[in-house]
């Protein structure tokens, strides 16, 4: 658990400060962190036809080794069930890899230009704009901003956690290609932080 809350600071910073004696250095560290964990310790946790021998204690013991600092820096969070033989049989029906890296380009590009014309030159992405900007730019429709409202109340938000589903929000907005935030696209970035509070 020590060493996985060493990633809070480059989540948090793109930084990385190394502290000895009277010496500190800062490295830079900006960082795309994609990780995964069982649902608890033997894996058979919400698996269809197995039983957790532990029960519910053995999820609730093992992903508390995740802080809830850390948990809170991760915007995407999701539970991938076990993969079956018939959805392998299954006819492929996902968006083709060519399509999404088209639709990631322009969404890029939306985000580096209105960048320009904020004159916001450090940021490039949603992702690494203050919290001032995001505030700005992914002001949601009234129907978006009161189902964030009744999110942040319910789900007890942190101020960096409401800035994230931001950012999340807008950046699927991007990807649509839309000028506003809609209740849809904050109702996507909510489930993503929702769907592993604690994984349960």
């Amino acid at each position: 658990p020590q060493t996985l809350d060493a990633l809070r600071q480059p989540l948090e910073t793109g930084d990385c400060m190394i502290a000895r004696a009277n010496h500190r250095v800062t490295y830079p560290a900006r960082i795309q962190l994609v990780a995964a964990m069982n649902p608890c310790r033997c894996g058979m946790a919400g698996e269809p036809g197995y039983r957790c021998l532990r029960g519910e204690r053995c999820r609730t013991d093992y992903q508390a080794r995740i802080s809830g600092p850390l948990l809170d820096r991760l915007d995407l969070r999701i539970e991938v069930p076990a993969v079956s033989a018939s959805d392998l049989i299954r006819p492929d029906r996902a968006e083709k890899s060519a399509d999404v890296a088209l639709r990631v380009a322009r969404a890029r590009t939306i985000q580096r230009e209105r960048f320009e014309r904020l004159g916001a030159t450090r940021a490039t992405t949603n992702a690494h704009c203050a919290p001032s900007v995001i505030e700005e730019i992914a002001m949601p429709d009234a129907a978006g901003l009161s189902l964030l409202k009744d999110a942040s109340e319910k789900l007890a938000f942190s101020a960096r956690a409401y800035h994230r589903v931001l950012k999340v929000a807008r950046t699927l907005a991007d990807l649509d290609a839309s000028e506003t935030v809609g209740r849809i696209h904050l109702a996507e970035a909510i489930s993503y932080r929702m769907s592993s509070e604690r994984m349960a």
